[in-house]
């Protein structure tokens, strides 16, 4: 075999190994006993001791000298192979068993932290998450900023400091829209008790309609909504809140886009480095589009409305037009996942902001319940009344997601420039939308940019889609335009 076969065989077998540690991680949120949690942190510990070995064995370095790419499609598995093994061989085998065997420990830790209402219980696992994940991102940085060799992870070709750049540009037009709708008249809210058993049955449907293979997948319910897998097992989950089933249905919605992305990647490349989604900007683009541009245009809402009026019967708000001001009301709240468009990059910037002081040392755990508090105060002029309504609400820093966050902010700019074109090239999706068809959107998705994986960097994978480098700018006309009419300003 050639070297460029060895890496390879290597590599798919290491990646099915992967998967396996993903689908023990999907167990825990949704199936695993309670009871368990202990040994599933050893199992955890014990299968990254053999991922560790695997991604730093001396052979891949020696192989990596030596390969050459047959084609396009392994000059990129190479890219990814060898940027794979860079980092990995930075990280202590020490080090990286202990992230796997805290993390279950962790997340426990902070599910049961959040439902107490108690910061100081979580404490002591958070500051040990930071500690390790500060010493992993200093070994990779080799002196650098430990803060972006994490956030690398997530989003490879960009850095903080651009982030922050790109956040401090769309920080005022995003301040400046939301204070005028605030302004304005408020539309009334859908109000009602909505049984889980029919939240569930509109899910399943929202799910098929943008896609989802089921014969590949299915849904579960966990504290908080995430997609798992790829290739031919790629799992998502919801959550159901009995007074709010939007929570239900664009939870939904939004793990499909990311599903959708994984199940849609040419099966010619599974196992291999480039048959995942390239970064978690591009992945969020997937989610995001699927369910604000696509899942709460006017269109779709309308056939939703119908959906949920076949469903519960008659609803709180007037009519088709009240339900889709429903769906987009900006108002008050305090949890990321529900926030509405506009203000949802605000929750964004917070959790960058003080993650990158956390794991630059500039912020201690024991001060971060203050400093989020002062934060929110000053950026959504109201405090925060509970700690599961604050610093306790996302599960991403249990753990040890440092760097992620800001991956939600780049999706959004993603999918605002994948829109822009997409309904360029689709001037009737409207009409589709209006029926509960997503087929063509969907379709333009996958043959654009789910198709390809990681074939392409993250700015060339939405460039190569959308025909133009990525920034800002359609995004933000985008939110402007829809909540302009929306709130009549």
């Amino acid at each position: 075999m050639s070297a460029y076969e060895n890496l390879m065989a290597h590599a798919r077998q290491t990646e099915a190994l992967a998967q396996i540690a993903g689908r023990l991680g999907w167990d825990q949120q949704t199936m695993m006993p309670r009871g368990a949690n202990a040994q599933r942190s050893e199992e955890m510990a014990a299968l990254e001791d053999v991922l560790h070995a695997r991604r730093t064995d001396p052979r891949l370095g020696a192989w990596l000298e030596q390969a050459e790419a047959p084609d396009e499609v392994g000059a990129a598995n190479l890219r990814e192979l060898r940027r794979d093994y860079a980092r990995h061989t930075k990280v202590p085998a020490r080090l990286a068993s202990e992230l796997a065997r805290i993390t279950p420990l962790a997340q426990t830790a902070w599910e049961d932290a959040r439902l107490a209402g108690d910061v100081a219980a979580f404490l002591p696992w958070l500051k040990q998450m930071i500690a390790l994940r500060r010493e992993e991102g200093q070994a990779i940085a080799g002196g650098g900023d430990p803060y972006d060799a994490l956030m690398e992870d997530y989003e490879p070709e960009t850095s903080s400091d651009a982030v922050a750049a790109t956040f401090a540009r769309m920080r005022p037009r995003l301040v400046a829209l939301r204070e005028a709708i605030l302004g304005a008249d408020t539309p009334p809210a859908l109000t009602g008790h909505f049984a889980q058993d029919g939240q569930m049955r509109i899910s399943r449907r929202l799910a098929e309609h943008f896609g989802y293979d089921f014969a590949r997948g299915r849904i579960d319910l966990a504290v908080h909504p995430f997609s798992s897998g790829s290739g031919d097992d790629v799992r998502i989950t919801t959550r159901v809140a009995m007074e709010d089933p939007f929570n239900c249905f664009y939870s939904t919605i939004h793990e499909v886009g990311h599903a959708a992305y994984e199940q849609g990647v040419d099966p010619a490349h599974a196992l291999t480095p480039i048959g995942r989604g390239v970064s978690m900007g591009v992945h969020e683009s997937q989610s995001r589009i699927y369910e604000n541009q696509l899942g709460r245009s006017r269109a779709f809402c309308g056939w939703l409305h119908g959906a949920m009026q076949q469903e519960f019967g008659p609803l709180s708000v007037a009519d088709a037009d009240a339900f889709y001001a429903a769906v987009n009301r900006v108002n008050t709240g305090y949890i990321r996942t529900e926030a509405d468009e506009v203000q949802y990059n605000l929750h964004i910037m917070l959790r960058f902001d003080l993650e990158r002081a956390l794991i630059r040392g500039t912020l201690d755990a024991e001060d971060l319940e203050a400093a989020w508090n002062t934060r929110f105060e000053a950026d959504f002029g109201y405090k925060v009344d509970k700690p599961a309504n604050g610093v306790l609400q996302d599960v991403h820093w249990s753990v040890g997601l440092f760097g992620y966050f800001p991956t939600y902010a780049l999706g959004n700019i993603y999918a605002g420039c994948l829109h822009k074109t997409l309904r360029a090239d689709l001037p009737d999706l409207d009409a589709q939308l209006a029926l509960g068809d997503t087929t063509a959107a969907t379709n333009w998705l996958n043959s654009r940019l789910q198709q390809f994986g990681a074939l392409r960097g993250p700015t060339q994978t939405i460039s190569h889609a959308c025909g133009f480098t990525p920034d800002e700018q359609p995004f933000m006309a985008y939110l402007e335009a829809k909540f302009t009419e929306l709130y009549r300003l």
